[in-house]
């Protein structure tokens, strides 16, 4: 049976209300130090009313996102697409912790599908069996590759390969065409970033194949080729591509390229505020919610650090409100 997300959207709509503006944003940067906008992010009802760091205010409404989300779905699993990604960041922190003799306190993400103290107790006994299924092969070569070669770099391939082609599949199998869209975007958009990365730092052919992931927008072995021979060879393969719009953001900077992402992604998710019925106002909510807290991280640790307002609002993300 189809869940019905009538009374999610209709709580949802509510909550769009108090999503944070460009202008409230452009206020905080203009705040005069980190108290300043810890004030005005209280008078928005941001934290908890209490006097909280400015990492426990982000922590706070990271937390209560969750929380709402929970409290307005029945099915939870429909958003496993957003949430898996937080499972494979766990998955390489746990196994870098345990090569390490290190406890992964701090470190690991709760709103997640899976548990993930369930994940560190099963591969710190080496129980593979005992993980998810999905999760049970990826996992054991990781560990494998740490320990035969300490390389942290090639663990990280090996699993963020394995978190895109699992967001691409969970896309496939559905029936939304945002979620489709959503996840093609995630996809595709990391798969820009590693070849930016692999063509600056020179790398093999081998190692730029081994690290991409299928999608439908991006010929993986033309972006790859692209990536062996330079970052200039990217962009020209990007030219061709329906990403195009991303290569001035690509020569200016990573931050710049990293933006462009998020406000694309942001710009696609827009229309879903309209559909009255579906996933996608939900799914939309919370990207907008996501990279509303992102921003004011972008703020306080600029205040904190004393950086330029220029600097900062380069980086700042379109809201969706």
């Amino acid at each position: 049976m189809q869940q019905d997300f009538t009374y999610a959207v209709a709580r949802i709509r509510f909550r769009e209300t108090k999503l944070l503006s460009d202008a409230d944003l452009n206020a905080l940067l203009m705040s005069a130090d980190v108290d300043a906008v810890m004030r005005l992010l209280r008078d928005k009802g941001w934290g908890d009313n209490s006097d909280c760091r400015p990492e426990e205010l982000l922590s706070i409404e990271e937390n209560k996102l969750w929380e709402f989300i929970h409290e307005t779905i029945d099915d939870i699993s429909v958003l496993n697409f957003l949430l898996i990604p937080n499972d494979y960041h766990n998955l390489k922190v746990i196994l870098k912790c345990i090569t390490r003799d290190m406890e992964p306190d701090g470190l690991l993400i709760e709103d997640s599908v899976e548990d993930a103290q369930t994940i560190y107790h099963a591969i710190k006994s080496r129980e593979y069996g005992n993980l998810p299924e999905y999760m049970q092969e990826v996992a054991q070569e990781a560990m494998t590759t740490l320990l035969q070669t300490s390389d942290g770099q090639l663990c990280d391939i090996i699993v963020d390969k394995a978190c895109m082609e699992h967001v691409y599949r969970l896309g496939k199998e559905s029936d939304s065409d945002m979620i489709r869209l959503y996840c093609e975007l995630f996809v595709a958009a990391a798969d820009i970033k590693i070849a930016i990365r692999c063509a600056n730092t020179k790398k093999k052919l081998d190692f730029i194949r081994r690290a991409l992931a299928e999608c439908d927008t991006l010929n993986i072995e033309r972006l790859a080729q692209a990536a062996c021979e330079g970052k200039n060879e990217v962009i020209a393969y990007l030219g061709t591509t329906e990403y195009r719009s991303a290569v001035d953001a690509i020569e200016t900077s990573m931050s710049a390229f990293e933006k462009w992402c998020d406000d694309y992604m942001t710009g696609a998710m827009k229309p879903q505020k309209w559909e009255p019925f579906g996933i996608g106002p939900v799914v939309a909510y919370i990207i907008a919610r996501q990279n509303e807290i992102k921003a004011v991280r972008m703020i306080l640790s600029a205040k904190l650090n004393h950086l330029s307002e220029n600097t900062i609002k380069e980086r700042l993300r379109d809201m969706y409100v």
